[in-house]
């Protein structure tokens, strides 16, 4: 690949990052500004049955609702999420001007989406809005519920998919699974996360593969991950074979 065809390749990947990024974003600022503008507190609604529930809550800290406790809590983890996110900024630039699959370079920016979505709540939503204790939120008010750096994340999204009690011999509780409430940045991180988890076989091998020599067992590796398919196609298609001159001496006889 020349300079310019690498030069070319980054910054269609980048535009691809910043657009990903960006709807993740509108999105998630969409749904929680829609929520927090139309429903109060720990309100919900049903979309589908009992099993996905948009039921409005806040959190002041992390995903899924964990949190540090306390006013320094809530401002020492905002801005760990802003120095958390300037790093994955960074790191997704140089894997992009190292030449990254796009695959990892798309999660990347899942999870740096995710992260700066919560943050903009963090920062801003208790400077912005009033609290949504009995009524619906004002837009822009003469003082907010918070100081900057104090706001809660907006979460909404609940999926009870299990909703039972265990036997008695288990203690007969209630147990619910989803039950964790969350929002699409949470999502976004999620799944980037797990992208990351379930192909990185295949992005870290076909990176080593890019940046030149490699040593003998990434190459072996890469060499039986291509062959392998097709040595099973091979070792099919031989017993098949197998199978029918049987059938055919079987009949003769």
């Amino acid at each position: 690949m020349t300079a310019s065809q690498t030069v070319n390749k980054a910054k269609k990947h980048l535009a691809y990052a910043l657009g990903l990024i960006g709807l993740v974003l509108t999105l998630d600022q969409v749904s929680k500004i829609w929520v927090k503008t139309n429903m109060i507190l720990n309100s919900r609604h049903h979309i589908f049955g009992d099993w996905f529930i948009i039921h409005f809550t806040e959190n002041p800290g992390m995903a899924y609702g964990l949190e540090l406790g306390g006013e320094y809590g809530k401002l020492i983890l905002t801005l760990l999420r802003i120095v958390a996110v300037i790093g994955l900024s960074y790191y997704l630039y140089k894997q992009i001007k190292q030449g990254a699959t796009l695959g990892f370079i798309l999660c990347l920016a899942l999870i740096t989406a995710g992260a700066a979505g919560n943050i903009i709540d963090s920062i801003f939503y208790g400077v912005i809005f009033t609290d949504s204790d009995f009524r619906i939120a004002e837009v822009f008010p003469a003082e907010g519920y918070a100081t900057l750096f104090h706001g809660k994340v907006v979460d909404m999204i609940y999926l009870p998919v299990i909703d039972t009690y265990l036997p008695e011999w288990l203690g007969g509780d209630r147990f619910i699974f989803f039950r964790p409430i969350f929002n699409l940045a949470d999502t976004s991180i999620s799944l980037g996360v797990l992208f990351i988890l379930l192909f990185q076989r295949r992005y870290f091998l076909k990176q080593a593969l890019s940046d030149g020599p490699v040593d003998s067992a990434t190459e072996t590796a890469i060499e039986y991950q291509e062959v392998t398919p097709n040595t099973e196609s091979s070792d099919t298609t031989e017993v098949s074979s197998e199978s029918e001159e049987s059938t055919e001496d079987v009949q003769k006889d």
